[in-house]
């Protein structure tokens, strides 16, 4: 499947291409295409050419999908295990002294030069997101390459979601090397966890763990609200440093299940778990005029594409606009958006217009954001998405 020593397929782009691919971008559209010379089948590898004959780098193409070839690389090496191996020391080198610790993103898509794919480590095993048919056609020889490079007990291949259909493919979840357990166990800041292969994305999510140790320093003694919580990321660091008390929650029955299992691990007993819908949730006790001292909200993606842009404007601001008036005052709230449709200074903008109706001043305790596991590159803003900020709230 890696091979590539046969002469590829060229295609050749628009003469008026945007410079976003001269420039760094792995993403060549459909409409960006002036030609495809050869024969050829969907996954396979192909050598790209500016419309004046410059080569410009070797992918692999899908024609069923508006991103018709992703850049694996600007040169013209070839795409076998080897490349792979780089492609992942290059990865690790990169995370500095992360790789000591019991669970990271080993890699992170076009931001390690391997679009398509994500790769986390939890304890000995890794779990692989495969989002493409020309990473699923290559497995078998980035496979090897993780298993030589990482040494894990197993390794699982998860392929779900949306961009799955669009690519041809179908949804599944398998063990592709080794076996494990359901539900792997692995720590974070000295906290057990447990990466639920039933669950969403690769099971966990470890983009938020610094900013939860950041927060954690705000623990001791509050009462805490840990909305959209999945398997307790953050609320679980709060009771780790000293919190009163923590709600739980999530729309997610079986991802409450396993934060009560990961309260359990950790011998947490000053918490409770609701399934609720969150803004039905926040809603409620807004009617019932519960406050609390310190609010998380740590929301899916309001936004996948420009198109959700105002409902995701609405979303925000009502989360964050009811959250203000559950806080007691001087109370602290930690809110996210993972969202790369929404910018900095636009979520920023929507906390600012949430506070003025709340009648509330903001205090910016902390600005936090990606991990160095999960890298932001300028060239491919796809890659920064993650924005945090820990706010004391206080009522005019």
């Amino acid at each position: 499947m890696g091979g590539n020593r046969d002469r590829l397929s060229r295609v050749v782009l628009k003469k008026d291409i945007k410079r976003r691919v001269l420039n760094g971008h792995p993403w060549i559209y459909d409409n960006e295409i002036e030609r495809i010379e050869g024969d050829l089948e969907d996954g396979s590898l192909v050598d790209v050419f500016t419309f004046a004959g410059q080569f410009i780098g070797r992918g692999y193409i899908n024609r069923l999908s508006k991103i018709t070839i992703r850049l694996l690389t600007r040169k013209p090496e070839e795409i076998d295990t080897n490349f792979w191996k780089r492609r992942v020391i290059e990865a690790l080198k990169n995370r500095y002294q992360l790789v000591k610790e019991n669970a990271f993103r080993v890699l992170f898509g076009e931001a390690d030069g391997v679009p398509g794919l994500i790769v986390d480590k939890f304890s000995d095993y890794l779990v692989l997101q495969v989002n493409t048919l020309g990473i699923y056609k290559r497995l078998e020889s980035i496979l090897p390459a993780l298993l030589e490079t990482l040494n894990p007990s197993g390794v699982f291949v998860i392929m779900e979601g949306s961009s799955i259909q669009k690519e041809g493919l179908e949804e599944q979840k398998y063990w592709i090397y080794g076996s494990g357990p359901e539900l792997i166990p692995y720590e974070v800041n000295g906290i057990k966890f447990l990466a639920d292969l039933k669950g969403q994305k690769t099971g966990a999510f470890l983009d938020q763990r610094e900013n939860a140790k950041m927060l954690s320093q705000f623990a001791h003694g509050r009462v805490c609200l840990d909305c959209f919580s999945y398997t307790g990321n953050f609320g679980m660091h709060l009771l780790k440093h000293g919190a009163k008390h923590v709600t739980f929650v999530d729309y997610s029955e079986r991802a409450l299940a396993v934060a009560r299992e990961v309260a359990k691990l950790n011998g947490f007993t000053n918490c409770d778990f609701v399934v609720a819908n969150a803004f039905d949730f926040l809603k409620k006790l807004y009617g019932e005029s519960k406050l609390f001292d310190l609010i998380v909200l740590d929301p899916p993606s309001f936004a996948k594409s420009a198109a959700n842009r105002e409902s995701a404007y609405k979303g925000y601001k009502e989360i964050n606009y009811r959250s203000m008036k559950l806080l007691r005052n001087d109370g602290i709230l930690a809110t996210s958006s993972c969202t790369q449709v929404i910018s900095q200074q636009e979520f920023e903008n929507i906390l600012v217009d949430a506070g003025t109706d709340a009648r509330v001043v903001m205090r910016i305790l902390h600005r936090g954001g990606q991990p160095l596991d999960h890298p932001q590159i300028y060239n491919i803003l796809e890659t920064m998405y993650l924005k945090f900020l820990i706010l004391q709230i206080s009522h005019l």
